[in-house]
């Protein structure tokens, strides 16, 4: 099975092409060495993928016939990410309040009055 396909069945990634978006740009390693998305994948080699803030490792055990369920992932992937990755999804975001990434274009009417009820909070 292709590695993008496996990452989109065994639920790492939510679509096939935000796998192979992340196999292209390197945020995924099969034990160690970066990949293709059409490279296959077999049982026993692990995988480490960067989706997000965390870097998840994740064992293959086999291959699916198609996506699994989340209760079902297990048969087919064994889960090595340790539990301080998943411990940074709960560290607080220490954006200033006003904070607008760039490319968002402009606030809308709801925006601006948040915006103003915060200058006027000050």
């Amino acid at each position: 099975m292709r590695l993008d396909q496996w990452l989109w069945a065994v639920r790492v990634f939510r679509t096939r092409t935000l796998a192979a978006d992340a196999i292209k740009a390197g945020h995924v390693e099969v034990n160690g060495q970066p990949c293709k998305p059409a490279r296959e994948i077999h049982p026993g080699e692990t995988v480490v993928a960067r989706v997000g803030i965390l870097t998840r490792t994740v064992r293959c055990i086999a291959a699916p016939p198609s996506r699994v369920g989340a209760k079902l992932v297990a048969q087919f992937a064994e889960d090595l990410t340790p539990p301080e990755e998943y411990a940074k999804r709960a560290e607080p975001n220490f954006l200033p309040p006003m904070f607008r990434p760039k490319g968002t274009g402009r606030p809308t009417k709801r925006d601006r009055r948040d915006l103003d009820d915060l200058k006027r909070s000050d």
